[in-house]
């Protein structure tokens, strides 16, 4: 089924935490008419202090521009990691338009503001030093998961993220993301919007908040999540690592289901 529109944040290309070979096949199995791409879809920070750049990272680039060049609608909303994107505010890449926000209006009629969220954080716009030494510690922590996640694949498990079970631990985080939630909603309450899109927190989300609605897509290093509108304007939040848990759990039940019927088919033989 072909979308209305997707909405894509928080990629990260260029880090070894990217999940690009999974956005892969998301991008394969759906299409869309009009795709937002909501900020640190390139990781640049990272990119500064060594270069890493696989060819799954650079499939995802010309997948997008293959999409571009077929007719979709891509708006290109840069972040903090790909803030020297904001040097080329409308131009356009490829048929790749960037720009500083966005506003998007639902198949049903309401009015939703698209931002990447980082001028509302704090600790970005007033002590940057901050988050660059957060952002390594966060780097450190998806090292470590992947090593993790090696030892679970050994015996049989899936996908896990350190991190993403760190922020829920953590009170000072939860506090942060409902505070981050809160002064987005107001933003877009205040300019008269009916919703809001955005990224930055990686903790994707739909919901109500005081009226509002907070959409925020998640990212592809941790939850490997995105927003779709279908084509009568619902808005419905895609978990790409859950619906591969599913798919990787049917496959291996219908595999044990024939080798048992394999297994009774050759006591009946014999």
């Amino acid at each position: 089924m072909k979308h209305r529109t997707l909405f894509l944040s928080d990629v990260h290309l260029g880090t070894p935490g990217c999940q690009a070979r999974m956005l892969l096949a998301f991008l394969e199995r759906n299409p869309a008419d009009t795709i937002y791409l909501i900020g640190d879809i390139v990781d640049a920070w990272r990119l500064r202090r060594g270069w890493f750049w696989p060819q799954s990272h650079n499939d995802v680039v010309q997948v997008l521009l293959a999409r571009a060049h077929d007719g979709a609608r891509i708006h290109y909303i840069p972040g903090n990691h790909d803030e020297m994107m904001r040097a080329y505010l409308g131009t356009h890449f490829g048929g790749v338009e960037v720009v500083q926000t966005a506003t998007h209006v639902t198949a049903d009629g309401r009015r939703l503001l698209i931002t990447h969220g980082d001028q509302f954080d704090s600790i970005v716009v007033h002590a940057k030093w901050l988050a660059h030494i957060g952002d390594r510690a966060y780097g450190f922590a998806l090292w470590a998961n992947t090593f993790v996640n090696r030892a679970k694949r050994l015996w049989g498990g899936q996908y896990w993220s350190l991190s993403n079970w760190a922020k829920q631990q953590v009170k000072q985080a939860v506090n942060f993301i409902g505070q981050y939630e809160k002064v987005l909603s107001d933003e877009a309450r205040r300019n008269g919007y009916d919703g809001i899109v955005c990224g930055h927190i990686h903790k994707a989300c739909i919901r109500s908040i005081d009226g509002l609605l907070y959409v925020n897509t998640g990212d592809w290093v941790e939850s490997c999540t995105a927003v779709v509108e279908d084509q009568d304007g619902t808005l419905r939040l895609i978990d790409w690592a859950a619906e591969q848990r599913l798919h990787d759990a049917r496959v291996q039940e219908r595999f044990k289901r024939r080798r048992v019927e394999s297994r009774a088919r050759r006591k009946e033989d014999a």
